[in-house]
């Protein structure tokens, strides 16, 4: 039997989403807002963010998560390391199998 880890508070998962509340606001697309949302990757997500970054694995989650926020990479590099931390969290949850 699997066992499963529990969601944290800040973190809200559904089928297609997951949202995170930010430890503080931030600016996104020139509003201040203290939550992200990402929407669930697609294959031709993925080939488009490795496009644009090349063997930078860095730039490529960059590009990855901007796209699902639907945000400027810009935008993302000026969270807290902490509300960046929360956002790959959030995005692994969202790709993971529901078996783990």
């Amino acid at each position: 039997m699997a066992i499963k880890k529990s969601i944290p508070a800040w973190l809200n998962v559904s089928a297609d989403r997951v949202t995170i509340t930010l430890s503080k606001p931030s600016e996104m697309n020139g509003v201040q807002v203290d939550a992200l949302s990402l929407r669930s990757p697609t294959v031709r997500d993925i080939r488009a963010a490795q496009q644009g970054a090349g063997e930078d694995d860095e730039q490529r989650e960059l590009n990855l998560f901007a796209s699902l926020a639907e945000v400027g990479v810009k935008d993302l590099e000026g969270l807290a390391l902490k509300d960046y931390s929360r956002l790959q969290t959030g995005y692994f949850r969202l790709v993971q199998d529901d078996d783990v």
